[in-house]
């Protein structure tokens, strides 16, 4: 993943039924390409011990577009020797301005999640 610092987006995943970081959990970074209407990954990675996934985009590759964070939750809960609803979330969302910074946080449940554009 590129350098935390010079990602203009980042994530953070909470586990809320537990009441703490969501470590140790896959997900990746996908940007629709609106010509073939298919998502191209862009990036992979894991969440840290504080529920963080730094340096997912470098800012050069960060460009106007459709994006999604796919989290992969249900393999996070069978981590943890837990069933889930839900074997993923995907986040989808648009960034017109990519000079701006955008974080993008997931909190979640074995049996909900939410999210918000967070600063």
């Amino acid at each position: 993943m590129a350098a935390a610092e010079s990602s203009p987006l980042t994530t953070h995943v909470l586990n809320t039924g537990d009441g703490v970081p969501a470590a140790r959990m896959a997900l990746s970074l996908h940007r629709l390409d609106t010509n073939t209407m298919i998502w191209n990954m862009l990036n992979v990675g894991t969440t840290d011990q504080d529920g963080r996934c730094p340096g997912l985009i470098s800012r050069d590759a960060f460009t106007s577009g459709t994006y999604k964070l796919r989290f992969e939750t249900g393999q996070y809960w069978k981590s943890l020797g837990q069933t889930s609803f839900y074997p993923y979330a995907e986040v989808v969302f648009t960034i017109s301005d990519p000079q701006q910074r955008f974080h993008i946080p997931l909190i979640m449940s074995r049996f909900s999640y939410s999210t918000y554009r967070g600063s």
